[in-house]
């Protein structure tokens, strides 16, 4: 397998896709939070609700995609997944009402996961082999915190080109305007990218059918959840994804806590997803020569202490040095962490062909934050606003850095030697 690796731009058109179906629901929101809580009428708590809708539609599609995974060429399932999250664009461009949003948030929980996850997971282990799975994970990670940015910094270019008023006494149509604009350019650009993947993201021949399987069993699906490894993974996705979506509150806390406008507000999120691409790549390449599991440990200790920064209180609206240094350490514990945590599944002796199935059943728990991390971060930033309310969340960021850092120290613990 090692001597047959996929190409370069087989990983290149991974990381296209891998951030591209996840701009219309999530990277927009994160970026442009309180123009989306303006221009869609929400309070915090609604928008938490859009996302809880996701996540529930993205955990049956967790379980039921994973196996699907193991039964088509990735390439394939990719493409349709790029294509049906392109056309939810549409919808979204008309700024509907709270229901349909919550219907649209349904949606992409189905195109972006059931058909999308675990595809893109075990292409990239195929893609690492045995000797780089830190450096697959990390530049996947690392690289679609890159298209993110790129994405990030043309909608902000957009949106502040087309305002026809001052950023600072914006009117509400003003706003959708502007808006309607980036979302529609995203997804035509998403669009683009899943006719790309249909046609080049092509395996060698031998590889494909290597990592296929005509069924799935329930013996097999027994098998992997009697491997240690994967109940760890799953409390350890589930810490760390806690803390990547604290991490859609920073243009906010930049808003309420530093009083920033909307536009420098969407520029400190655009900040946040430049950091990702670095902290991917070197993160990658320290992990695979040492220990991935070891680097996971440290990613957890750093978010931990990066949260204590933000809850602690020590920030304050004439703290502008310290303020972006917090959301450095922050930053590079949180995207450290995402990177690794499906690096360490071939140290976890997972076996490859039944990666579809290990990722669904991970994710099944791993990924419940996106159900109850919205209305949870939403209800504290609603019932105790402005420096309160963000520094109760990033409490609740420390914790589950700690609960995290446990669970990646006893992986360490158990898998500290290569299998043979």
């Amino acid at each position: 397998m090692q001597a047959h690796r996929p190409s370069w731009y087989f990983l290149a058109l991974l990381i296209l896709a891998g951030e591209a179906v996840f701009i219309l629901p999530f990277v927009l929101a994160r970026v442009f939070r309180p123009t989306v809580l303006d221009t869609f009428e929400l309070t915090n708590v609604e928008l938490g609700l859009c996302f809880s809708v996701y996540g529930i539609v993205a955990l049956l599609s967790y379980l039921f995609g994973g196996p699907l995974a193991d039964k088509y060429p990735p390439r394939k399932l990719i493409a349709l997944a790029l294509w049906m999250t392109a056309l939810g664009g549409l919808i979204y461009a008309s700024f509907p009402s709270f229901t349909v949003l919550n219907v649209l948030y349904g949606y992409w929980g189905f195109t972006t996961i059931f058909l999308f996850w675990a595809p893109m997971i075990k292409a990239t282990r195929v893609w690492g082999g045995s000797t780089s799975q830190g450096k697959a994970f990390g530049f996947l990670d690392g690289g679609r915190g890159l298209v993110g940015a790129l994405f990030s910094s043309l909608g902000v270019l957009i949106f502040s080109l087309t305002m026809t008023s001052g950023l600072g006494e914006a009117s509400l149509e003003n706003s959708r305007a502007s808006f309607r604009i980036v979302i529609l350019a995203s997804s035509g650009i998403v669009m683009l990218i899943g006719l790309l993947v249909w046609f080049f993201m092509k395996l060698d021949t031998r590889i494909e059918r290597s990592i296929i399987l005509e069924r799935i069993s329930y013996s097999q699906v027994k098998e992997v959840l009697k491997l240690p490894s994967v109940w760890l993974l799953m409390i350890i996705i589930l810490c760390a994804y806690v803390g990547y979506k604290i991490t859609d509150v920073f243009s906010l806390y930049a808003r309420d806590v530093m009083f920033y406008n909307q536009v420098e507000s969407a520029q400190v999120g655009t900040f946040l997803l430049y950091i990702r691409p670095v902290v991917g790549v070197v993160i990658g390449f320290v992990a695979d020569r040492s220990q991935t599991t070891y680097w996971l440990l440290i990613s957890f200790l750093i978010s931990f202490f990066g949260a204590l920064l933000f809850a602690s209180g020590f920030l304050d609206s004439s703290e502008t040095a310290l303020f972006f240094i917090s959301i450095l350490v922050v930053a590079t514990g949180v995207y450290a962490a995402r990177s690794l945590y499906f690096a360490v599944m071939e140290r976890g002796r997972i076996p490859l062909v039944l990666t579809g199935t290990a990722v669904g059943l991970i994710s099944l728990i791993g990924y419940t934050p996106d159900i109850f991390a919205g209305p949870a971060i939403g209800y504290l930033l609603d019932e105790s606003p402005g420096v309160t309310g963000h520094q109760q969340v990033f409490w609740m960021l420390a914790v589950f850095s700690l609960i995290g850092a446990v669970a990646a120290w006893y992986y360490y613990f158990l898998y500290r030697k290569k299998s043979a």
